[in-house]
């Protein structure tokens, strides 16, 4: 699946991905709505990572020009900054209405379209307690049908009074394929997290792991050093990479990352969001390697 993917991060500040074929947001920082403009109308579900400010206050002017296009937001399920928002929306933008926002846990899957829906991911971004479900992932899946191998020699006929007689169950096998994942916030912990995603969009705060380790105090964020590692590690198709911080140059980056692909001898399309600026369609730019 061919997927146009426009985005804005830059960290502290706002990040907010949109994946137009699908009508998915991720997260909705500062700038979505003069970065998106029409566009935005094409959001019908809107994925939100986490409570920090940079992640979502692109909502308020959003909800207030596209609520009557009746989106959905879902957001962790112990996030209760959530409701809240959803109050104070309605008492500021009370003309504003149609969206929807429901709290979603780990591992529960969203049905968003046919065939395609968006899973929760739990992440170490926010540490918490008693198993409470601050900050998430996402993946979306594509789900096929297919024909199962042991049938794949029969005539056109044979398969017909197969599926007619025994169903298409019987005959076909459901094929899920990760098209896409969302790290959103969140370290590197788990190298088969984000394996065989045909997409990862994953954040890199900082270049070396060596500066996370001075961010002990602070909700955890990766660096671009232990991505890269990871992605060598993992099926991964095309990388875009974004939530750096904006103490560093984007030529600075640039060179990190080329720096990185020769180290861990990467082959994929490798993408950046660049400081402070954002990207139209990401994947059909030039990669940095």
């Amino acid at each position: 699946m061919k997927l146009t993917i426009h985005g804005y991060s830059t960290a502290l500040f706002a990040t907010w991905y949109f994946i137009e074929e699908l009508g998915i947001l991720f997260d909705a920082g500062d700038g979505l709505t003069s970065g998106l403009m029409s566009k935005c109308g094409k959001i019908k579900n809107i994925f939100i990572s986490h409570a920090d400010r940079d992640h979502l206050t692109g909502l308020l002017q959003y909800n207030q020009l596209f609520s009557i296009h009746q989106p959905k937001i879902y957001y962790p399920k112990d996030a209760q900054s959530f409701p809240f928002l959803n109050q104070f929306f309605t008492n500021f933008d009370p003309h504003a209405k149609g969206t929807t926002w429901q709290a979603i846990d780990k591992h529960q899957i969203i049905e968003v379209k046919e065939k395609i829906s968006v899973e929760a991911i739990e992440n170490e971004h926010i540490e918490t307690k008693n198993g409470m479900i601050k900050s998430l992932s996402y993946k979306i899946w594509e789900t096929k049908k297919k024909l199962k191998p042991e049938f794949t020699n029969l005539e056109p006929i044979q398969l017909r009074a197969l599926r007619k007689g025994k169903g298409d169950d019987f005959v076909l096998e459901e094929l899920k394929t990760n098209i896409l994942s969302y790290s959103g916030d969140t370290p590197v912990v788990d190298y088969k997290r984000y394996d065989n995603s045909k997409v990862l969009i994953h954040e890199a705060t900082f270049l070396t792991k060596a500066e996370t380790n001075t961010k002990a105090e602070k909700n955890s964020h990766s660096s671009l050093e232990e991505v890269m590692e990871m992605v060598s590690n993992c099926t991964i198709d095309q990388l875009i990479l974004g939530h750096f911080s904006s103490r560093y140059h984007t030529e600075e980056i640039d060179l990190k990352i080329k720096e990185l692909v020769k180290q861990f001898n990467i082959k994929i399309p490798v993408f950046r969001l660049p400081i402070g600026k954002v990207s139209k369609d990401i994947l059909n730019g030039n990669p940095i390697n």
